[in-house]
């Protein structure tokens, strides 16, 4: 007896962004992303990655075929994974994908009409989470992170934010792996970001490794030194992610093991501190006691 495999379609749209997040999906080590796609992850049920324009075989007026087939096929059932800004208003067409009557089809009005009829909307990355890098000042193309699209547009459908520059595989995977074996994350799941607490649930400084330095007040002057990487721009006290204890490239090291501070890429306000600058104005969490001399003086 032949059992019934249960598929659950995916869209992927690449929007303004470097493809990072991609490349970072395509590195999974364990599961493999072919592992995703092709296995059943749970008895039953695989995922269907039925668009990607970056990694798919076809191109042109092919591809966009099979965009729409899909949406039409699966609608209300897909869900809608988005990696990079919008671009909108005057320069929408910036990024533009397929025709219709011989004009383009901004990534805009792409974006709105699949996202309007998905079951879900999952935004990869930091761009299409909070804007990142593509929305940054002074921001030329007006490129908006997903939930302000969504906000404008009146579409009420969830939306969860994986960002990152770009999102460990673990967190996308683990994301829509999520979905598969439990539904869509309800707002137990979710922070205020609408980040899942699964992986976004502590502060980088709480599983620091370098977290006594900063307790005691030693602090690294230069890259290089023994200390706590804070003075050196580290972001780590403000930044809710699970890198001290997932660690990247199948668990080999992350930033602060290899000597470099935490650049708060899964935050909203990535990139709008440089790198290097120290955190000025925050506060900052349950501090030393150096610190605290250091106030009373």
């Amino acid at each position: 007896m032949t059992q019934n495999v249960k598929e659950i379609p995916v869209i992927w749209l690449a929007a303004s962004a470097c493809t990072g997040c991609s490349v970072s999906l395509l590195n999974a080590a364990s599961p493999r992303v072919k592992n995703l796609l092709v296995d059943q992850v749970i008895p039953g049920a695989h995922v269907n990655l039925t668009f990607h324009q970056t990694i798919m075989a076809g191109s042109g007026e092919v591809a966009i075929t099979a965009l729409e087939k899909s949406a039409k096929e699966h609608r209300g059932k897909y869900l809608l994974a988005v990696d990079g800004a919008i671009p909108t208003g005057d320069m929408a067409s910036c990024c533009a994908m397929g025709e219709e009557g011989g004009k383009a089809v901004t990534m805009e009005e792409r974006f709105t009409d699949l996202a309007r009829n998905a079951l879900a909307v999952m935004a990869v990355g930091t761009c299409a989470s909070f804007g990142g890098v593509a929305a940054t000042a002074p921001n030329p193309s007006n490129a908006q992170p997903l939930d302000k699209i969504m906000k404008a547009k009146k579409i009420d459908r969830p939306l969860i934010n994986v960002p990152g520059c770009p999102p460990h595989p673990d967190w996308i995977m683990g994301t829509i792996s999520h979905i598969i074996l439990n539904g869509l994350p309800g707002p137990e799941d979710l922070d205020t970001n609408l980040r899942p607490l699964a992986f976004y649930g502590k502060l980088i400084h709480e599983n620091c490794p370098r977290r006594a330095y900063f307790d005691e007040g030693r602090f690294a002057k230069q890259f290089g030194d023994e200390g706590c990487l804070y003075e050196l721009g580290c972001k780590g006290p403000i930044t809710y992610a699970d890198c001290p204890i997932r660690h990247w490239n199948n668990g080999t090291s992350w930033k602060i093991d290899s000597g470099a501070p935490c650049q708060g890429c899964t935050q909203p306000e990535f990139f709008t501190v440089p790198c290097y600058q120290k955190l000025l104005d925050v506060e900052l969490p349950k501090i030393g006691a150096y610190w605290l001399e250091e106030r009373e003086v």
